[in-house]
């Protein structure tokens, strides 16, 4: 049985698109319909009911896709032992989302060059999307973005960065240290929005106040969003790890709210299917070390 036809009835199956899949593995469509048929003969079953633009399992499809996957899982992570285990580039091409770039890679690179002195790095960053279509025109190696499931991937959790109410030192919610999402409705409030579906659940609790909340100022900027905050013209909900010199000068206080408890950014790192398994390993342990330091 031919992997490549079972890998594309997997995503097929994923992506809803025989046109999806084909883009995703670089092949045309034609072809991805060709290894569809040919694993239709090789188990005597129709795999997919066609209706229209709609794309639906048969019942035969069904059963044979936890075992596809199965398949398909097993021979990735073989021949990730098999070709990648011990293999360490000359050069090592990074993606990173902007927030991970500014405040977690200096220190990851530093501590990384220690461990690969003959290695050189190279840093792109980026929005999610674009680092993820960088990896698969094989622009970058492995990428640090925000959370995203797709099968051409390996991806592993990297890091949860909390979200807080930081304010400047000077307000009153500063020497109290906690308040309800509810006492904040006459504060201004500065709004740093990075697109991410983790700040989905900030709004939600936002729409659980009695009125609606006064932002005066949207921006798309950390580094902006902190200036704001210091300047005195309002309080923000922040990252954790962007505020690390902030909260130690005292120059930004945070105010513990409890409605909005276990909210944060969450960074997946992500690789080809079976390359870099070495240095991801290492970039794993180091990152652990990384962000503890920065706790």
């Amino acid at each position: 049985m031919n992997i490549e036809n079972i890998e594309a009835f997997v995503y097929i199956n994923h992506y809803g698109s025989f046109n999806k899949a084909a883009d995703i593995l670089y092949i045309s469509q034609p072809t991805v319909t060709a290894r569809i048929q040919s694993l239709e003969r090789e188990l005597d079953s129709r795999l997919f009911d066609r209706l229209g633009k709609q794309i639906n399992l048969t019942d035969k499809g069904k059963q044979f896709l936890p075992y596809a996957q199965q398949i398909l899982q097993v021979y990735q992570t073989g021949k990730q032992q098999i070709q990648s285990r011990g293999i360490v580039p000359n050069e090592l091409r990074i993606g990173s989302t902007v927030s991970v770039s500014n405040y977690v890679m200096p220190n990851l690179l530093i501590h990384l060059q220690k461990k690969y002195p003959d290695i050189s790095f190279k840093l792109t960053t980026g929005t999610t999307d674009l680092l993820i279509d960088k990896l698969k025109a094989k622009e970058i190696d492995i990428a640090f973005i925000r959370k995203s499931v797709n099968p051409a991937f390996q991806s592993y959790p990297f890091c949860e960065d909390p979200i807080s109410l930081y304010v400047y030192k000077e307000h009153p919610l500063a020497k109290v240290g906690r308040a309800s999402i509810h006492e904040l409705r006459n504060e201004t409030l500065v709004f740093f929005e990075c697109g991410s579906l983790d700040w989905t659940r900030l709004h939600r609790v936002f729409e659980s106040m009695d009125q609606k909340p006064n932002i005066v100022y949207q921006v798309d900027n950390l580094e902006t969003a902190k200036k704001l905050v210091i300047g005195k013209a309002g309080i923000c909900f922040l990252p954790t790890l962007s505020v690390q010199e902030e909260v130690e000068s005292g120059s930004l206080i945070r105010v513990e709210i409890a409605e909005t408890a276990g909210i944060a950014l969450r960074t997946n790192l992500i690789s080809l299917n079976g390359e870099n398994a070495q240095l991801i390993e290492t970039l794993l342990e180091l990152g652990a070390g990384v962000i503890h330091s920065l706790d």
